[in-house]
């Protein structure tokens, strides 16, 4: 059965939220605390309270570094490697922004707080805890937030002065997150589109627009929109966060339930709780209605090896289907009909890669429904090797079982045979297994 876990954005997303989510979630603080303290990074500790966003029981986590008071209520869970609590960064939904840490901290405090570079939190993560997978994501998650920030200040990667990837806060922020997917251990990671917020946010460069640079140009072309609150609801740790990890953005998908976690934000708004809610469950074995993206045009002056590369293009970027299709167009002249289907969110790559690619100087778009079966992919063994077979289930029953073409092709080529033959086998083997079941 497949696993889903839900962002539920509709208060925006920052790191700190999410761990507190997760923590909500059952995520034990013990198992955190000791990946996080992996990192051998000393001064800092880290706390789980108990808290209500209008109404809404949440947890809220916080970092809080060498030399700061700790509220005297706070349940503390202290790092391994802490020492005095500094003042505390309550990052995430003040909505102060990461670039200047201002979570409620007087400016002359602001100095202290050390920045590593790329590469000391390489050395840090390489050290850590994190299986060998999660420590290579988390670090391509820093390199890509290096990324966005160089290209805003238009600056080498090596040279940018990094407040946001380097700050203590972010780097517990992601090596949590990365532990916490990898304690979820879901096979599916669904977004809701993303609440930014609105209004300006206050930062080590001046006063800037929500989202601000750094958050848009990591949201890339997610869905967001800006509701009711004007506050910067979607900080840049939260956007690289949701960006790496979501498979897909849209509504909340057809599941049964098994946990549902809320993470708080620090500031209370009346009526608008500041939480991000985070939902695991198992997915339902029903067709699943979701929106695509149809992208169409007519060509009929290009030349016609082009429109192989192209539809190679379109289905690295992210197309769910290419295809053509042969029209007779003005003046009498034979052409294509290029139809693109892909996800919404991908609409803007798409249309970039057509112009860029084709002669076509105009597009039609227009978003449609579908249904789609719950589908997954199982091993069998043949006389000439192991085949994929996909398998698809409507209402619990498997519908389709279709062997893997590739795999197929691969080897009929080694034993000189047919591909229709080893397609046949690879059928017959999946319905000898004795958990298969038939087909209906």
């Amino acid at each position: 059965m497949t696993s889903v876990l839900y962002l539920d954005c509709f208060s925006g997303i920052s790191g700190d939220m999410l761990l507190g989510a997760f923590i909500d979630l059952g995520l034990p603080i013990g198992d955190l605390t000791r990946a996080l303290g992996s990192l051998t990074i000393d001064g800092y500790s880290v706390t789980a309270d108990r808290v209500l966003r209008s109404g809404i029981a949440a947890t809220k986590f916080t970092v809080h570094e060498q030399g700061s008071a700790m509220p005297a209520h706070s349940h503390t869970h202290e790092h391994s490697h802490a020492h005095d609590h500094a003042h505390s960064h309550d990052h995430g939904h003040t909505h102060g922004h990461e670039h200047s840490h201002d979570r409620g901290a007087q400016p002359s405090t602001h100095h202290h707080h050390a920045h590593r570079s790329l590469a000391e939190i390489h050395q840090l993560i390489d050290r850590s805890a994190l299986s060998p997978s999660g420590r290579e994501r988390a670090k391509a998650l820093f390199v890509r937030l290096g990324e966005a920030e160089a290209a805003i200040h238009q600056m080498p990667l090596d040279r940018v002065h990094l407040h946001e990837v380097g700050a203590l806060d972010s780097i517990v922020d992601i090596v949590g997150a990365v532990f916490a997917m990898e304690w979820a251990g879901v096979d599916r990671i669904v977004c809701s589109p993303l609440n930014v917020g609105g209004g300006t946010v206050e930062t080590a460069h001046g006063t800037l627009p929500v989202p601000a640079p750094a958050t848009l140009a990591l949201l890339g072309s997610t869905p967001i929109y800006s509701g009711r609150v004007h506050k910067e609801l979607v900080t840049p740790t939260g956007a690289l966060l949701a960006t790496a990890y979501a498979h897909e953005f849209g509504a909340m998908p057809a599941m049964r339930v098994r946990k549902t976690g809320y993470g708080a934000g620090t500031r209370d708004p009346k009526g608008a709780p500041n939480v991000l809610r985070v939902v695991i469950g198992d997915a339902l074995d029903t067709a699943a209605s979701d929106r695509v993206v149809v992208i169409e045009c007519e060509i009929d002056d290009m030349n016609p090896q082009l429109y192989g590369p192209t539809m190679d293009r379109l289905h690295e970027a992210g197309a769910l289907d290419v295809f053509f299709v042969p029209a007779q167009m003005k003046k009498n002249r034979p052409g294509t009909l290029m139809t693109v289907i892909a996800p919404p969110v991908l609409r803007g790559a798409m249309t970039e890669i057509i112009f860029r690619e084709t002669t076509t100087i105009g597009l039609r778009h227009h978003e449609v429904a579908r249904d789609i079966l719950p589908r997954e992919l199982v091993t069998v063994e043949t006389s000439l090797g192991a085949v994929r077979v996909k398998l698809a289930r409507r209402d619990g029953q498997i519908v389709n079982a279709i062997p893997e073409f590739e795999d197929c092709a691969t080897l009929a080529r080694q034993a000189n045979l047919p591909i229709k033959e080893v397609q046949a086998l690879a059928l017959h083997a999946y319905r000898a297994r004795e958990d298969a079941p038939s087909l209906s």
